[in-house]
């Protein structure tokens, strides 16, 4: 699952465009969040979003994969075409969760 900082890089530098970018590394991968939602999970360099109605006309020819042992199916991105890329993400930060707080109970 590992990805090269300079792809990482290149991915966020791709879908600046969308919101504020920045991401963390998680599992040997990174999620990339926009405008603090998780929109993309990058593994082995291969960009992953989540299969959702609102991106569902945009991704019919996207390939598809598993992003890590027990996910469920994403789409791959393809980040190289700035400006569909850009829509996939605006798209999918109008429709998704801001992430749950890890509060600890005390």
């Amino acid at each position: 699952m590992a990805c090269s900082l300079d792809f990482i890089e290149f991915v966020s530098s791709q879908i600046s465009a969308a919101g504020t970018v920045r991401c963390r590394k998680m599992f040997g991968g990174y999620i990339v969040y926009v405008d603090e939602k998780p929109v993309i999970i990058v593994c082995d360099n291969i960009p992953y979003v989540k299969e959702h109605e609102a991106i569902k006309s945009m991704m019919l020819s996207a390939e598809r994969g598993f992003p890590y042992e027990g996910a469920k199916e994403h789409y791959i991105l393809d980040v190289s075409k700035t400006d569909f890329a850009v829509k996939v993400v605006k798209a999918l930060v109008e429709v998704l969760p801001y992430p749950k707080s890890r509060k600890k109970n005390k």
